[in-house]
């Protein structure tokens, strides 16, 4: 027994009338006279008397009614429960930052996230540019937030905020009222990011000449341990300052004052544009959110929103 046959049966004792029921179901009158008979075959009895334009259930009919309708709303209520489950199942979204933006508006972007979508799953992983990007086109990220963007005909990108870099030091090693030009610079212990990375490309052009960087260049994909190798005096580095405001307060570092001015370094947001758009569209919007309420909360020279 179908579905169809006993969606037909309810509607055929409902109407009373074969080209209505018909009509319903959008099929036609032959068919719904095939069906019945097909019914009243696997019973092996009468279901509907018809006799001229009377139109009745026999007892049969009348038990078979009741159960084909119980059956139906159980069938038309397990529908309902899945759709929900499914509406309101626990989606994924991957999320691959740099440490820059991990270390400033990641945590309240998180959360406004955890807000909106409270069965939302966030899988965030903290890595450089280059892996960032790389994982992107193997399809393993949603929205990434790095120095690079991702290129592909799925993807779209838009810049998220701007930081603006800062040589600093230890007290240890700089003296903070001095300014220093670039020769003075490149007399000193550099840390920076590794080689082939987007910040060491930032890094390099500043001194023009990169074999001076050769013999005195200390190197970390974390942006944690370029600041504690920074704060011990083992060099000075360029790095976003709105990542050292404590330890600029604090006096554990002091901004280098220079003849030469860093450039800013803008973090682009790249992210699939093909599946789940709508659940994308809405991380990408609170990501604009984010960055731009973050950086409304600190010095407008330190970071921005274009």
């Amino acid at each position: 027994m179908r579905i169809l046959d006993m969606t037909t049966f309810v509607a055929l004792a409902r109407h009373r009338h074969f080209g209505r029921a018909a009509q319903e179901l959008h099929t036609t009158q032959p068919a719904i006279s095939i069906r019945l008979a097909a019914m009243e075959q696997e019973f092996g009895c009468k279901l509907m008397h018809r006799t001229g334009r009377d139109f009745s259930l026999t007892p049969g009919g009348e038990r078979v009614l009741e159960t084909f309708r119980t059956i139906l709303a159980s069938y038309d209520n397990l529908k309902h429960e899945l759709a929900d489950e499914n509406t309101h199942a626990a989606k994924v979204v991957r999320i691959g930052a740099i440490d820059s933006v991990s270390s400033t508006w990641m945590t309240p972007f998180v959360e406004e996230l955890h807000d909106a979508f409270p069965t939302l799953k966030i899988e965030l992983t903290v890595e450089g540019t280059k892996s960032l990007v790389e994982g992107m086109n193997k399809g393993e990220f949603d929205v990434i937030f790095a120095v690079d963007p991702a290129i592909g005909d799925n993807f779209r990108s838009f810049t998220s905020c701007v930081l603006q870099m800062t040589w600093a030091g230890s007290p240890k090693i700089i003296d903070p009222d001095r300014t220093y030009s670039v020769d003075d610079l490149a007399d000193m212990p550099i840390i920076t990011f590794p080689k082939d990375t987007p910040p060491y490309r930032m890094i390099a052009p500043y001194f023009q000449d990169e074999q001076v960087l050769a013999g005195k260049l200390t190197s970390s994909n974390s942006l944690y341990s370029i600041i504690n190798l920074l704060i011990d005096g083992f060099g000075v580095g360029a790095i976003p300052t709105v990542t050292i405001k404590r330890e600029l307060k604090m006096g554990l570092l002091h901004p280098i004052r220079v003849t030469k001015r860093f450039p800013p370094m803008p973090i682009i947001g790249t992210y699939q544009a093909t599946t789940e758009t709508d659940l994308i569209r809405r991380v990408v919007e609170q990501a604009r959110l984010s960055a731009a309420l973050f950086c409304a909360t600190v010095d407008p020279s330190m970071a921005w929103v274009d």
